[in-house]
């Protein structure tokens, strides 16, 4: 597929099959997010590939922080709020979580660490596009909480940045909803 067919017509897809992915497919998708650009060549990049019973490890951590969020944790919402949270782990066949594990070192701006996980993860989700599978890339709250610093074993200056919920598309690509690049660009010459 051609880099920029890939950039225009790549699409979050929220529902995929089961259907499992083969592990050369995985270690592929891998394989692009670590030629990402990185400053000083840090790497900066964390994989957990969770497939399988693996995933349990992602939905016992979401289901910790739900109840962490509730008043009462003895409460039947923390209860039902859990279960919920447990169940998004098993959305797909596989999750790839991905962290940011910054170099501490006084020639390293933090902040370059992160766009730099970021284009790993974008590097990602166009191979995947250009596989012909479907991924979400899925963040929030719970992504930065402690609990899931602790479940994936991260130190407490590594967060994690996301996960890309990755399977054989169950539904149509939705249309693309973005504004002309002329509307967000000023030229100075």
């Amino acid at each position: 597929m051609d880099i920029l067919e890939a950039i225009k017509t790549r699409r979050s897809i929220g529902k995929v099959t089961q259907e499992p992915i083969d592990k050369a497919i995985i270690e592929q998708i891998l394989d692009a997010g670590v030629m990402a650009p990185n400053h000083r060549l840090t790497e900066p990049w964390r994989f957990f590939v969770l497939r399988g019973d693996g995933r349990k490890k992602l939905g016992d951590a979401l289901a910790r922080i739900a109840i962490d969020r509730v008043a009462d944790p003895s409460s039947p919402e923390s209860v039902t709020k859990a279960e919920s949270a447990h169940k998004k782990a098993f959305r797909a066949p596989v999750i790839i979580a991905v962290a940011v594990s910054p170099l501490e070192r006084h020639d390293i701006i933090e902040l370059e660490e992160y766009g730099a996980v970021n284009a790993a993860i974008q590097n990602m989700l166009l191979t995947i596009h250009g596989l012909g599978l479907g991924a979400i890339w899925r963040s929030g709250e719970p992504c930065y909480h402690p609990i899931m610093n602790e479940a994936f074993g991260l130190r407490p200056q590594d967060k994690m940045l996301g996960f890309i919920y990755l399977g054989v598309p169950d539904m149509a690509p939705p249309q693309a909803k973005r504004s002309a690049a002329a509307t967000k660009t000023t030229w100075i010459d």
